[in-house]
């Protein structure tokens, strides 16, 4: 409890500022931390104290002058697993250089990484995860959900007796997941060798990480797509063929799961291709075809499904990078793609 109290105090020091902008940034998988977490936590903070928005570390190094405003007070809560990407240290300079009031909630895996190690002073926060937390591997699995939990239960405003329930279900479906690992086995023993993953709201921002972790672990051997349910079907729907699979993030949300389930019952129709896959909590209504069902958490939010439904993609991606013959620690035989970027020039901004 000790640092929840610390992170409380330190967000009470951003609200005597009145308005503050709340910038969730990364690279890569560490930015689709912010995206996921987005459209749920929108809602869920106080927005007479803060604006959410979720920006990659590469927009704002690129283009510092759109992303960063002198006058408006902004807290960027940076997401890392080693913390030595160069754009991370660089969007803290840019911060530090640019903005009047600058603040940093940095959460990183890595407690020897530089983004931790240039934490200091009152305007900083550092919230280390624990160290199985940093994945030794070459695609962030762990790292992904542990910074994106950590800071789901920092700004959701459910009591803790709450979230905790919430975890617990979380916990049971992720075992699920474990449990029935031969029959993702079986999905991916098909064949097809394109993959897209649909969702909606918080779902659709966990569809980029899903997509990358197969382009990641298979060298790009499996061709990827990711899109929102209703989104799709302007253009990207073009994508599917014969050798596509369709994963779909179904949503608990009685509403949105329709738009969701219209898209699969769609695809189903247009006879394409037959892998086409519903990730879904069984409720009343439910996709007629294929389905990898949950029978925990029909009362979650679709923030709270997405870590398990990630799970499910993460074993996905694991065995589509065996089944092409890579090893998923060391996916890219040329060396040309790294765990942590390299070649980045970070050039001097005047501005």
């Amino acid at each position: 409890m000790k640092e929840t109290e610390n992170i409380d105090q330190f967000l009470d020091q951003l609200r005597a500022l009145g308005r503050v902008r709340v910038i969730f940034t990364g690279a890569g998988t560490s930015a689709y931390v912010g995206d996921t977490l987005l459209t749920y936590l929108k809602n869920k903070v106080d927005e007479n104290h803060f604006s959410l928005e979720s920006i990659p570390t590469t927009d704002i190094v690129s283009n510092p002058y759109d992303s960063y405003k002198k006058d408006v007070p902004t807290l960027l809560v940076s997401f890392a697993r080693s913390g030595n990407s160069p754009e991370s240290i660089a969007a803290v300079e840019l911060g530090k250089q640019l903005v009047n009031q600058f603040y940093q909630l940095n959460i990183t895996c890595a407690e020897t990484g530089k983004l931790a190690q240039q934490t200091k002073g009152n305007h900083s926060f550092l919230l280390l995860m624990p160290p199985k937390s940093n994945d030794q591997g070459f695609a962030m699995t762990g790292s992904f959900t542990c910074m994106m939990l950590s800071t789901l239960l920092i700004f959701d405003r459910h009591s803790v007796e709450q979230k905790q329930a919430f975890v617990e279900q979380m916990i049971e479906m992720g075992n699920h997941v474990i449990k029935n690992e031969d029959k993702i086995q079986n999905i991916i023993n098909r064949d097809f060798n394109r993959i897209v993953y649909l969702g909606s709201g918080s779902l659709a921002g966990l569809t980029r990480e899903a997509q990358l972790k197969v382009l990641e672990l298979t060298a790009g051997q499996y061709v990827t797509n990711f899109d929102s349910s209703l989104g799709f079907r302007h253009g990207p729907k073009s994508f599917v063929n014969e050798h596509t699979a369709v994963f779909v993030f179904t949503s608990n949300d009685e509403y949105t799961r329709k738009y969701d389930l219209d898209i699969l019952e769609e695809i189903k129709r247009d006879g394409i291709t037959d892998v086409i896959v519903s990730i879904s909590v069984d409720q009343e209504t439910n996709y007629s075809g294929e389905c990898f069902a949950f029978s925990d958490g029909k009362d979650l939010d679709d923030i709270y499904l997405a870590f398990p439904y990630i799970m499910f993609a993460q074993t996905v991606s694991i065995m589509a990078s065996l089944k092409v013959g890579n090893t998923p620690d060391t996916p890219s035989a040329t060396g040309t793609v790294n765990r942590v970027v390299k070649g980045v020039t970070i050039h001097d901004y005047q501005g």
